[in-house]
């Protein structure tokens, strides 16, 4: 159970510009459309509000996400969401193509998406490149990373460098054979439901497009509207992407269908049932307190077992589907299988319809999440090392068990009343079979590894790579990649992207961080290895006091 990142993974940050509200942009939406004669606004009595109908639906991000120089795009819309209404068409979709993005040779550096203040203008070669000269530099310097999705449509510009000589792009066009690639936007609307966003980004991988920027917006009556700017597709007609869209949600298309527990995963879950042992708990002996937490599809209690202090995850009824009961049957399957001092210890479980529990020992100290950044924690470097070792001890176990955790991240390695580490939440755990394919983009995108995030093949060191961001949180005391959304970290790390080196951190913490996080997953080391360098460091620092000082 995501506890948290998980409801909302995925949505764009609030942001404000400047005193513009919105207010502000709902009346120049409406009056804007009116001043165009747009038949819908001008023949609809009732257009205003039921414009505002579909701004209150949606959150906040939303209204400051519209280009108000295409304001046609809030009736696509209303248009989309109101088509989902209606189970056949789920998902409802909608393809445009937007722009070319220009590249020139091999010369080019790797694209960037780059985004231009309205009043700003740049002098411009004939082949529509920005040049890159002493005139020119100081402006490349204000372009921003780009935000919002209109920005894709605005000067997005793809420019050679020279460093020494300062040579304009007309210069490479002599040279190098100029190539485009076009860039369309699609919008999916469908019912809201958890990790919706890995199934619409695996939808679109399995065409072959990459998504360059998400937005995604969750009505309060339970829909979403999720926005993808896309590269991959050849050729600027849509009709082929309209065509092998619909070919690929057909394809996939039990998935689709709402939130109701279906047989075949109902069945799974019985499955487990019928294999009960001493570990199927007696609802009657089970005291349930206080919630602790919420996830995304359940809750966490406090309660009390046969004399026993407990922690009782409960999948909340009307979020079961056919993944959910996959995680619960495969969870249970996994917790009853493990037992170390630095694993979470599996009390029992029940898997009697509609009552779907989990109960684990109680860890009173919480999760490191919150120890670290609720309490604005700073750890020395001793009491780093014994957290760091104990979650390698807890990896390496369940590795040497064939068990894959794919969620590894503070959040799910709990502190007991000694302060030792534990790894918990097996929700999306695996045993990892020898030639079985692994499902992609699982976990939570800001620990997750690039070869995960690219929907290749896989295996135990992606969560070693989860290990060095974990390690990095220790180390800083900071949440990973803290200016960026989730999904915007995860197209960064996909590109290289990584934490930035915390400056004062041991060398040999940095230089084992970075081998963790390698792209190449077999150049990273295994827990074993990881746990051995830790304890060699840790009893090196016990011997040398003084290096301890103020870390």
């Amino acid at each position: 159970m995501d506890l948290v990142e998980g409801v909302g993974e995925s949505s764009s940050p609030t942001r404000s510009f400047g005193g513009f509200g919105a207010h502000d942009v709902r009346n120049d939406v409406y009056n804007r459309l009116m001043e165009s004669g747009n038949v819908e606004a001008v023949s609809n009595q009732e257009f205003r509000e039921q414009l505002d109908v579909h701004f209150n639906r949606l959150p906040a991000s939303y209204v400051l996400d519209i280009n108000v120089d295409k304001v046609e795009d809030v009736l696509l819309h209303q248009k989309l969401l109101s088509r989902a209404r209606d189970p056949d068409n789920r998902p409802v979709f909608h393809i445009r193509f937007l722009e070319n993005f220009w590249t020139k040779g091999d010369e080019i550096e790797d694209l960037q998406i780059l985004s231009v203040s309205p009043s700003a203008k740049a002098p411009v070669d004939n082949d529509g490149f920005l040049p890159l000269n002493d005139r020119n530099r100081n402006f490349v310097n204000d372009f921003e990373p780009c935000c919002k999705l209109e920005d894709l449509n605005l000067d997005v510009r793809k420019y050679p460098i020279d460093m020494e000589r300062g040579t304009p792009a007309e210069d490479f066009t002599r040279r190098q054979e100029v190539s485009h690639i076009p860039i369309h936007e699609v919008i999916f609307s469908t019912v809201d439901k958890p990790k919706l966003l890995s199934q619409l980004s695996a939808l679109l991988s399995d065409i072959g497009l990459n998504i360059r920027e998400a937005h995604v917006f969750s009505t309060t009556d339970g829909y979403s509207l999720d926005v993808f700017v896309v590269d991959g597709w050849p050729v600027e007609d849509t009709e082929g992407l309209y065509e092998a869209m619909r070919k690929t949600i057909a394809r996939n298309e039990g998935s689709w269908s709402g939130s109701s527990l279906s047989k075949s995963s109902l069945g799974k879950a019985l499955a487990v049932e019928m294999k009960t042992g001493d570990w199927e708990i007696d609802t009657r002996l089970l005291k349930v307190g206080e919630r602790i937490a919420s996830g995304s599809c359940g809750d966490l209690y406090r309660g009390a077992y046969i004399g026993q202090d407990v922690a009782v995850k409960v999948l909340r009824s009307e979020h079961l589907n056919d993944t959910i009961g996959d995680e619960f049957a495969q969870e249970v399957a996994i917790l009853r299988q493990v037992q170390h001092r630095n694993v979470v210890r599996f009390i029992g479980a029940c898997t009697k319809s509609p009552n779907f529990w989990i109960v684990t020992e109680y860890m009173p100290g919480g999760s490191l999440y919150e120890y670290l950044h609720k309490n604005h924690i700073v750890l020395n470097l001793p009491q780093l090392l014994k957290f760091a070792i104990d979650v390698c001890k807890g990896m390496e176990y369940l590795h040497q068990n064939n068990i894959i955790h794919r969620d590894l991240k503070t959040a799910n390695l709990l502190m007991d009343s000694e302060n030792a580490v534990k790894v918990a939440d097996f929700g999306v755990a695996r045993f990892q079979c020898v030639g079985g394919v692994m499902t992609a983009e699982t976990g939570t995108y800001r620990w997750m590894a690039p070869e995960v995030i690219n929907h290749q093949p896989y295996d135990q060191k992606a969560d070693v790579f989860s290990f060095a961001i974990v390690l990095w949180e220790l180390v800083t005391a900071k949440v990973p990649y803290d200016t960026m959304t989730p999904l915007q970290a995860a197209l960064g790390v996909r590109q290289g992207l990584r934490p930035e080196l915390p400056r004062d951190a041991h060398p040999k913490l940095l230089d084992l961080m970075q081998r963790c996080w390698e792209a190449i997953p077999g150049n990273r080391p295994s827990f074993s290895e990881i746990r051995i360098e830790l304890e060699k460091l840790l009893q090196e620092v016990q011997e040398t006091p003084e290096e301890t000082e103020g870390s």
